[in-house]
């Protein structure tokens, strides 16, 4: 993984032959060299189905020395909060979904033992379906997307297909779908993955770097039953701001600014030493942005610091809200949450995927989202809290997203086609599509196998899940329920 540069991804991929502009022009460092013809990118990736054929892709076998759930759960969750511990085993134990959403190292550790092309591509490593949702973008407009980032690395795109299905099918058991759909939502979610590959693969690299606009995506993915859901989701997250989060949890001072409101557990105030900690890391991250940020923030002055819990694989990992306010007493709220390794680390190297040394968690973060995002936020950044890596972002960016689980049965595999899309667009900026789409190929060979891994997975999920619970009711492990 180590420090993500565009040489990492490109070590992974067959580099293309020739020389360039007829022998007049050097090859220079950073740039393609003319293709020759001497294998073109999609031939490359269609002669890899000779080595992994795209069926071997339904193949689960877990590996030997695969630990139990409970242990799993209990050794993802060294070095948290020791306190909040019990609040995400409570989150992981309400459905199987929701322990596959905390179970990103198990399943690396998993998918570890099935077949990899070899092709690298920055990839999300817990592309899950509840990851993808609505943010702001820069002039106030909504982008759907990709939201999650924390265990992103330099991995196998097979990866990231393959817990999107297997989280489909699971979101469609939850939601009540029978059998029939939650499997064509795993196969549909691979097929428009494909067809999105194929698609960019033959656009002009511009068109296909910046392709798939939002207002064309669901005619795109022939996802026309999620538009109301979509509209629904949109008007939330049109109000879901710093502003409105800070009329909430804020309250007046004497002296006329505001400060956080207790409102435990989620949210509590911090002692003066760990606020002014957290504050005093902004100055390093100011100089992460890029330069014409800085005036802007210049602009706004930090008046409190508070802990609040996050989602459920992120619970019990540091994370602290940030009150900033303007002239005219106008909030931005920044997010600085703790930056953990990877949980896929342990497991790249195992598949062919060497990993090195990461300069910054945060940075390693914040730039797999850049990497993987057409926009990101332009607050992005990362510092440094008591020795501690953290990642910065705004919080409540107008961000809203569809639960995956609540979906009707003629939604789900709408939503699956979706989000298959927007992972082909992720990957297809760090990988080349060309190279990709050649092993995918036209007919549904890779969708069936895929759809069959997850069905399986989602059933070994549910196992595990049964034993978790099954821990929690016996007091093996201490869970806070309904948090």
């Amino acid at each position: 993984m180590g420090d993500i540069r565009t040489g990492d991804i490109r070590a992974a991929v067959p580099a293309q032959r020739g020389a360039g502009g007829g022998g007049r022009i050097p090859v220079v460092p950073g740039f393609a060299v003319v293709d020759r013809g001497e294998g073109s990118p999609k031939g490359r990736g269609k002669a890899l189905r000779e080595r992994v054929p795209r069926s071997s892709h339904g193949m689960l076998e877990l590996p030997e020395g695969r630990p139990d759930a409970v242990r799993a759960v209990e050794e993802s969750s060294r070095g948290r909060v020791p306190g909040l511990a019990p609040i995400r085993v409570g989150r992981m134990a309400a459905t199987p979904f929701a322990f596959l959403r905390g179970a990103a190292g198990l399943m690396a550790h998993d998918l570890a033992g099935t077949p990899v092309t070899g092709i690298g591509a920055q990839i999300c490593g817990d592309a899950h379906a509840a990851n993808f949702g609505l943010y702001g973008d820069a002039r106030g407009g909504l982008v759907i997307d990709l939201n999650d980032f924390d265990e992103t690395a330099v991995g196998p795109w097979e990866w990231d297909v393959k817990r999107l299905a297997t989280s489909l099918v699971l979101a469609g058991r939850e939601a009540g779908a029978d059998e029939d759909v939650c499997r064509a939502a795993a196969f549909d979610s691979v097929g428009a993955y494909r067809r999105t590959m194929r698609l960019l693969a033959k656009l002009p690299v511009l068109d296909a770097w910046n392709a798939i606009a939002d207002e064309e995506l669901v005619s795109h993915t022939d996802a026309r039953d999620l538009l109301g859901t979509l509209e629904r989701v949109s008007e939330k997250a049109r109000a879901n701001t710093s502003a409105r989060f800070a009329a909430k949890a804020t309250e007046e001072c004497p002296d006329g600014g505001r400060r956080f409101v207790d409102a435990p557990p989620v949210l509590r105030r911090v002692p003066d030493a760990e606020a002014a900690a957290v504050a005093a890391s902004l100055g390093a991250y100011v100089e992460t942005l890029p330069e014409d940020r800085l005036p802007l923030l210049a602009r706004y002055a930090i008046h409190d610091v508070a802990f609040r819990v996050v989602g459920t694989g992120s619970v019990g990992t540091r994370s602290y809200v940030v009150l900033l306010l303007d002239h005219r007493g106008e909030p931005l709220v920044l997010q600085v949450k703790e930056a953990r390794p990877s949980a896929l680390l342990p497991y790249l190297p195992r598949v062919g995927f060497p990993v090195g040394e990461v300069e910054h968690e945060g940075r390693r973060v914040v730039l797999g989202q850049k990497r993987m995002q057409v926009v990101s936020d332009n607050l992005l950044g990362w510092t440094t809290v008591e020795g501690r890596p953290y990642q910065v972002r705004q919080f409540r960016n107008r961000k809203g997203s569809v639960d995956p689980a609540a979906l009707s049965a003629d939604q789900v595999d709408d939503y699956g086609r979706m989000t298959g899309a927007l992972l082909a667009r992720a990957h297809a900026h760090s990988a080349d599509p060309r190279l990709i789409a050649g092993y995918c190929g036209k007919n549904e060979e890779l969708d069936e196998a895929v759809a069959r891994f997850a069905v399986a997975y989602a059933d070994r999920t549910e196992a595990d899940h049964a034993d978790l619970l099954a821990a929690v009711r016996s007091g093996r492990v201490a869970a806070e329920l309904g948090v």
